[in-house]
């Protein structure tokens, strides 16, 4: 399929929550999955397949940085926005007003959530300060879309034991280390075989949100089926070195040019790995990444369907959860805020306002009738 076909396609469905793809695609008489779609564009965005200089420019300053490849894509995804929102004019030649401009577009004519055009206004940021070296000026102007105050959804034991049921083998396991261990879904898929210390009963979290680093608790029951995880880690690993094509797992940093063989030590394979090899969008080279989280994600709220549990629930829920029965069981604030990696305190306590019996501990006058 043509580059140019699959950009025209997705510019022409924002990739935003506002306004959702259609289920399926006719290009040149065969039906596309949206999925696919999806992943062409991004594949065009950060593999070598980009014409632009500018945005070559742009890739390059972020990867100098060491930003994720997720950070890598979103960023590349506004600044082209905001390029085509001006008419495809070049950013140096744009000013304050023009950021405003866009920027208030997205919260008045898209109506995009507070944290999507904080996420555009990062990218725009980043893109004048490290790419063109230019003084932004003042553009405060813009109208900010309202970040709605929402205490977290939290579960019930019997409900999070109800929904565990529900799944099976890797999910399951993925499942039971969200809850268990506070994890997010992208911490729990990126650990790594050394990340489990069975005998102090831990969890090493090394690449956190913020590439923040710490050490979580690990529930005993879970010893024996990340035994089992972990021996189908190592299969992997011995059929994978028997690939001439295999270079290896994905290393931080520059761990791969200072330890050469680390990628292909057991340590830092993924612990819960992907079924197939593939190729990875930055380096054309072949590797085995860890599963998909969003399979996992599909999966949980399967489970939650299936359970027939009708709160908004997801994966962070289970976070959420295991931070709200820690509290209920006693446990020190600041010990939930260190396993849950949270960096202000007053992020944590926002769960000591889910644990009130009704709000707040107010009793209603309803229940004092005869």
């Amino acid at each position: 399929m043509p580059y140019r076909a699959v950009g025209a396609i997705i510019c022409h469905f924002d990739m935003r929550k506002s306004q959702r793809f259609p289920e399926t695609f006719l290009i040149n008489t065969l039906y596309i999955s949206k999925f696919v779609i999806y992943h062409v564009y991004l594949y065009i965005l950060t593999g070598h397949a980009m014409k632009s200089p500018f945005l070559n420019s742009v890739v390059e300053s972020i990867r100098v940085r060491h930003y994720s490849i997720r950070t890598e894509q979103a960023y590349l995804m506004w600044i082209k926005q905001f390029i085509v929102f001006h008419g495809k004019r070049h950013p140096s030649e744009l000013n304050a007003a023009d950021i405003e401009s866009f920027l208030t577009y997205l919260a008045v004519k898209r109506n995009v959530s507070a944290g999507t055009q904080s996420q555009a206004l990062c990218a725009i940021v980043f893109m004048y300060r490290n790419v063109l070296n230019m003084d932004l000026g003042d553009f405060s102007a813009f109208t900010q879309a309202r970040k709605p105050k929402k205490l977290p959804v939290v579960l019930t034991q019997k409900e999070v034991s109800s929904i565990l049921s529900k799944l099976k083998g890797t999910n399951h396991l993925l499942a039971c280390l969200m809850y268990g261990s506070g994890l997010r879904v992208m911490e729990a898929v990126r650990l790594r075989y050394q990340d489990f210390d069975f005998d102090r009963l831990c969890v090493f979290v090394r690449d956190g949100k913020g590439r923040k680093m710490r050490v979580t608790t690990l529930a005993p029951e879970l010893v024996q089926p990340l035994t089992t995880q972990l021996k189908c880690v190592a299969e992997y690993l011995r059929q994978d070195l028997a690939d001439p094509a295999f270079a290896g797992v994905w290393l931080p940093f520059a761990l791969a040019r200072k330890y050469p063989n680390a990628g292909k030590e057991l340590g830092w394979q993924y612990a819960f790995p992907s079924s197939k090899l593939s190729t990875d969008p930055r380096t054309q080279l072949v590797r085995r990444h860890h599963v998909d989280e969003s399979s996992v994600q599909k999966a949980v709220k399967r489970a939650i369907r299936e359970a027939a549990i009708h709160k908004p629930a997801s994966c962070h829920t289970l976070r959420h959860s295991f931070a709200t029965h820690l509290l209920e069981r006693g446990a020190d604030i600041r010990t939930i805020q260190e396993q849950s990696g949270h960096s202000d305190v007053r992020t944590t306590e926002i769960y000591t306002h889910v644990i009130h019996r009704g709000a707040n501990a107010v009793r209603s006058p309803l229940s004092d009738l005869r």
